[in-house]
């Protein structure tokens, strides 16, 4: 016998022997029965299933304890740390305004002396500048107002005016306190005159 043959029967046999367990399959499905296997099953006894279930149980308990736990202490660090950022947040912005504090101090201290009237504004001026820096690093600035359109997300109307033309009805014609916006968010409404 040739191998091709041979090859060809075993083949044939397999697929036969595949065909056989299908059948055997189909029939056991309609009539409910369970094929039978060469390995015994092991039976469980409703106390020992009992007893696995305890044993599960008291595994998962265990496991629920220790996440509660480390959700607990996760909980409680996370309190602290927003206690101490709220504590110290404002530690640099306070150590960054005690320069221009001093400044005002010399200004202060240089007007009892009686000096030059002068030299006493270029001081207010140079230390208008310098709190005027550091709040824009702070990222404040001044909200510009007169002349602009009145916008109630921006102004607070003081007074309503006469406009000195028809081209100033509905805008702002003059500020009297400055607003200020802190990263694109109102900090102060611009106290303002309309016109109307």
């Amino acid at each position: 016998m040739s191998k091709k043959n041979k090859k060809h029967q075993d083949e044939e046999a397999k697929a036969a022997q595949q065909e056989v367990q299908a059948d055997e399959a189909m029939n056991n499905e309609k009539t409910g029965e369970t094929p039978a296997t060469d390995e015994k099953v092991e039976e469980v006894t409703p106390e020992q299933r009992i007893a696995q279930l305890e044993e599960q149980l008291e595994h998962e308990k265990k496991e629920y304890l220790f996440l509660m736990s480390d959700f607990e202490n996760f909980r409680r660090r996370t309190i602290k740390e927003k206690a101490e950022l709220i504590k110290n947040g404002t530690e640099g912005a306070m150590r960054d305004l005690l320069p221009v504090v001093d400044d005002l101090e010399r200004a202060l201290d240089a007007i009892s002396k009686g000096g030059d009237l002068d030299s006493l504004k270029e001081g207010v001026d140079l230390i208008y500048n310098k709190f005027v820096k550091y709040l824009e690093s702070q990222h404040v600035i001044a909200i510009d107002s007169t002349g602009k359109d009145f916008d109630t997300d921006l102004h607070e109307a003081v007074t309503m005016f006469p406009a000195p033309d028809p081209s100033m009805k509905g805008k702002v014609i003059d500020t009297t306190i400055k607003g200020y916006k802190i990263n694109d968010k109102v900090l102060r409404h611009a106290k303002v005159v309309v016109g109307s």
